[in-house]
């Protein structure tokens, strides 16, 4: 479990805070590219980091990111004009360009006055479907990260964006969590569980399929250049020669709160970006080797029911007041009462409340990659509390860190399935440790 304080630490976001600072040294994925598909189109208002932002696609089809307030009066520009390579303040007018020069003030043409004030600005950039900030200081702007995604073509990816009240690190969490998956979604990981028998789910595009019926897999933590890998390992059966399998599911996490998902035939990677304290916008970015049918993820995600998840303002809306939605009754056949992984995901972090108190949790040994997600976090928040620089992505590049699930005879030496990026080797003795408080 976490003391009060550390969970105090982890979780607070806002811009004077230890893990604000800490999320401030990344480029961070804001919104949809499609949210604006094309030159002058609707703003788009955004909550990141305890800040609220207004993105607009200027008349050249440029993007520009701005405090969402008129620096003038403090009306929004959210509901302004999107203009003449601008964005127009309905209250009097002031228009502002993407980098947040004011480009027109009708009730004060004072030139001097529009070379002193801007609004504020924020570098973007478009990549992957996907627009792109940087909120930290200007001078420690870092590299552009690159994922494999932005190089599948466009017909082989599709994104979803969800927004949640609950804070981050309880969506994060549950994405490094694997024995979940071989329960919560029971559905999907293993047909047949209510008969007790198992059936491999064939779906190629079902990142919830498990390959093996083992309820509390071994999993381990290695650090990498970029985060860390995550591994759970589920005992697998014998081969022909009766030699034992061991099914290996490995996760990458990346600085600061991304995961990476296996399925067959795509990569499901997800970004969990704080918004506030108590609400995160999580963007799942599928992709894969063939074109990605769009309806049959979002039911597979169980995104297809607008009674949870709508196109028009991406809101996961089962709450408390509706019992999220769960059907009591079709608990009889199914697990949850509930359709779909990232519903199911949703709606066990929004039943822990807004902000979860772990120092009443009680941990066992599945929960080690938990742990030590919860331990680089500190680390990174510690670090940004004395004002030191956190730990950071040292390889721009990461279009080849992908997650992989794959069967080798028991002591297989995992590490082998993935690009090294420097990872570390056997767990040592501060690692341990952290294991060893789950026991």
């Amino acid at each position: 479990m976490l003391s009060v304080e550390n969970n105090e630490l982890l979780s607070k976001v806002g811009p004077q805070t230890p893990m604000g600072q800490f999320f401030r040294q990344f480029w961070l994925p804001v919104c949809l590219s499609g949210q604006m598909p094309e030159p002058d189109s609707d703003p788009v208002r955004i909550r990141l980091l305890a800040e609220d932002l207004v993105a607009f696609r200027n008349s050249n089809g440029h993007v520009g990111l701005l405090q969402e307030k008129c620096p003038h009066r403090g009306a929004s520009l959210a509901i302004g004009r999107v203009e003449d390579c601008g964005i127009r303040c309905l209250y009097h007018g002031w228009k502002f360009g993407i980098d947040g020069a004011i480009q027109d003030l009708p009730n004060h043409d004072d030139p001097r006055f529009k070379e002193r004030l801007k609004a504020r600005s924020y570098p973007v950039r478009e990549a992957g479907g996907l627009v792109w900030t940087y909120l930290g200081p200007a001078a420690k702007q870092p590299q552009f990260t690159r994922y494999a995604f932005m190089d599948a073509p466009e017909e082989n990816r599709t994104i979803f964006k969800l927004h949640t009240a609950v804070n981050y690190l309880q969506m994060v969490e549950g994405g490094f969590d694997s024995s979940h998956v071989s329960i919560l979604h029971s559905d999907a990981a293993r047909p047949g569980w209510l008969e007790g028998g198992f059936t491999p789910n064939l779906a190629d595009e079902n990142p919830g399929a498990l390959s093996v019926n083992d309820l509390a897999p071994r999993v381990e933590a290695r650090d990498t250049d970029f985060g860390f890998y995550s591994v759970a390992v589920r005992a697998a059966g014998v081969d022909k020669d009766d030699e034992k399998l061991e099914n290996m599911r490995v996760v990458p996490f990346i600085f600061p709160s991304t995961r990476i998902i296996p399925a067959p035939s795509f990569m499901f990677t997800v970004f969990e970006t704080p918004a506030d304290d108590t609400n995160n916008t999580t963007h799942i970015v599928i992709h894969g080797s063939k074109p990605a049918d769009r309806e049959a993820f979002a039911a597979l995600l169980g995104l297809d029911d607008p009674a949870f998840w709508s196109e028009t303002d991406n809101r996961f809306k089962a709450t408390w007041d509706n019992r999220f939605g769960q059907d009591r009754a079709k608990m009889k056949r199914h697990w949850t009462g509930l359709s779909g992984i990232e519903q199911e995901d949703a709606v066990i972090a929004l039943s822990m409340g807004p902000l979860v108190d772990r120092s009443q949790e009680h941990l066992v040994p599945a929960d080690r990659v938990v742990i030590h997600l919860r331990k680089r976090l500190l680390e990174c928040a510690t670090q940004a509390q004395k004002g030191e620089e956190a730990a950071k992505i040292e390889c721009a590049n990461l279009t080849d860190v992908s997650a992989h699930d794959e069967t080798h005879r028991a002591g297989y030496d995992w590490c082998r399935i993935v690009p090294h990026h420097g990872i570390s080797p056997e767990p040592g003795p501060a690692q341990q440790r952290v294991v060893d408080t789950a026991r």
